[in-house]
């Protein structure tokens, strides 16, 4: 162990970390009551092959699809957005959603890469990154507004203007709908209405998707707290300090959370002990984390802004292997049948092995690609900052 996880380690056992145990367990009995229907929980081995619905693919934000893509990929398609895409897709219903530089979210034919409407937003869609559900898309943009759309014609069904950017993404659950915002805040409000169910205040900026499990979302916040926010009122039913500035949407795995932050660390956290289960830091290369960690057979998977993408044993904390990149790799992979599947701001996306870290294909979209790819129905698609989405089969 290192002098700095030494470090670390004193400083977690002195108890930094809080959890209203009463609040927590409160919560989780509430939860239990609400039924199903209203709640609906999708665990991420239960992600369907046919579709990427949000931000990292799952509830859990574990960047896992279970569908199989081909060993050698080809180019399906290319759709001119007319400005950057830092948006990551969302695909539901042979239908590709994203946002675009352009002040528009757009709906795609995933088979043939025809436009199928466009939304006009009231600024530029940054990183938001549409969530579908119950009919509806959601996209927050850079002026602070979050948008309801509806999914099969475009129209706009409501908007709700908040006090900052909109750079997270949303995250439907049951009737409702999360966000977070540059305000500080973490809203939560009715999908069909626009109602506002409830709004938490942090300290700082809200950028990271929300991860949720029984009943709790869970977000990594610029401020440096990792809490868990209960939806079914808003209150907050755990806190746990001293994370670092964190941009990175936590994957959830049971009672573990994984995220990058600008300390240049990755951090496994332990939800029921309330103590890091470890860190990692890179020997040589020490740069912040932005990008979000993919999970999959026991390993975590994340970019780096020091040209890198990293694999890590989930369990100890431990390097499995790093593939170096020309540019900073913001793009937050996702997985599929022992493959990784990531973009980097060198212009490449980039196909890796799982196991090794090997190279097995690339491809040179020639802008940056930041956004980070959807899988669903043996497709993968992804954007870059020339304006160009890319279908991949």
């Amino acid at each position: 162990m290192s002098l700095r996880e030494e470090s670390v380690q004193r400083a977690v056992g002195s108890g930094r970390y809080e959890l209203n145990r009463r609040d927590f367990l409160r919560g989780a009995t509430v939860f239990a009551l609400l039924s199903a229907a209203q709640y609906p929980l999708t665990a991420a081995n239960t992600q369907p092959a046919d579709a990427w619905p949000q931000f990292r693919g799952n509830y859990n934000n574990t960047g896992v699809s279970p569908s199989q893509l081909s060993a050698e990929l080809k180019l399906l398609w290319t759709h001119d957005a007319g400005d950057i895409v830092e948006s990551s897709a969302a695909i539901a219903n042979n239908t590709v959603y994203v946002g675009t530089g352009k002040s528009a979210l757009i709906a795609v034919d995933l088979q043939g890469g025809k436009l199928k409407w466009s939304y006009k937003t009231a600024e530029a869609v940054g990183e938001s990154s549409p969530a579908v559900g119950g009919g509806l898309v959601f996209v927050g943009d850079l002026s602070g507004v979050f948008h309801a759309v509806d999914a099969a014609t475009g129209k706009g069904i409501w908007s709700y203007k908040t006090d900052g950017e909109v750079k997270s993404s949303p995250v439907i659950v049951g009737d409702r709908v999360l966000i977070g915002s540059y305000d500080g805040a973490l809203y939560c409000f009715n999908a069909r209405d626009g109602k506002t169910m409830w709004k938490f205040k942090t300290e700082n900026y809200v950028h990271c998707t929300p991860s949720v499990a029984d009943g709790v979302a869970y977000i990594a916040g610029c401020d440096e707290v990792f809490r868990g926010i209960r939806i079914s009122d808003g209150r907050e039913v755990l806190r746990m300090p001293g994370i670092g500035n964190t941009a990175s949407s936590p994957a959830l795995v049971g009672n573990l959370a994984y995220f990058g932050n600008f300390s240049n660390e990755v951090l496994g956290l332990n939800l029921r002990t309330r103590r890091r289960a470890w860190v990692y830091m890179h020997r040589q290369r020490q740069f912040p984390f932005y990008s979000s960690p993919a999970f999959a057979e026991g390993r975590i998977v994340l970019g780096g802004r020091d040209k890198m993408t990293h694999c890590i044993n989930a369990t100890t904390g431990k390097a499995v292997w790093t593939f170096t990149t020309r540019a900073r790799v913001e793009s937050s992979p996702a997985i599929a049948g022992g493959r990784v599947y990531v973009g980097s701001n060198d212009g490449r996306f980039y196909v890796l092995d799982l196991a090794k870290g090997t190279k097995l294909w690339e491809f040179n979209a020639g802008g940056a690609v930041s956004a980070s790819p959807a899988i669903a129905n043996g497709r993968v698609v992804v954007g870059d900052q020339n304006g160009k989405l890319y279908c991949f089969g």
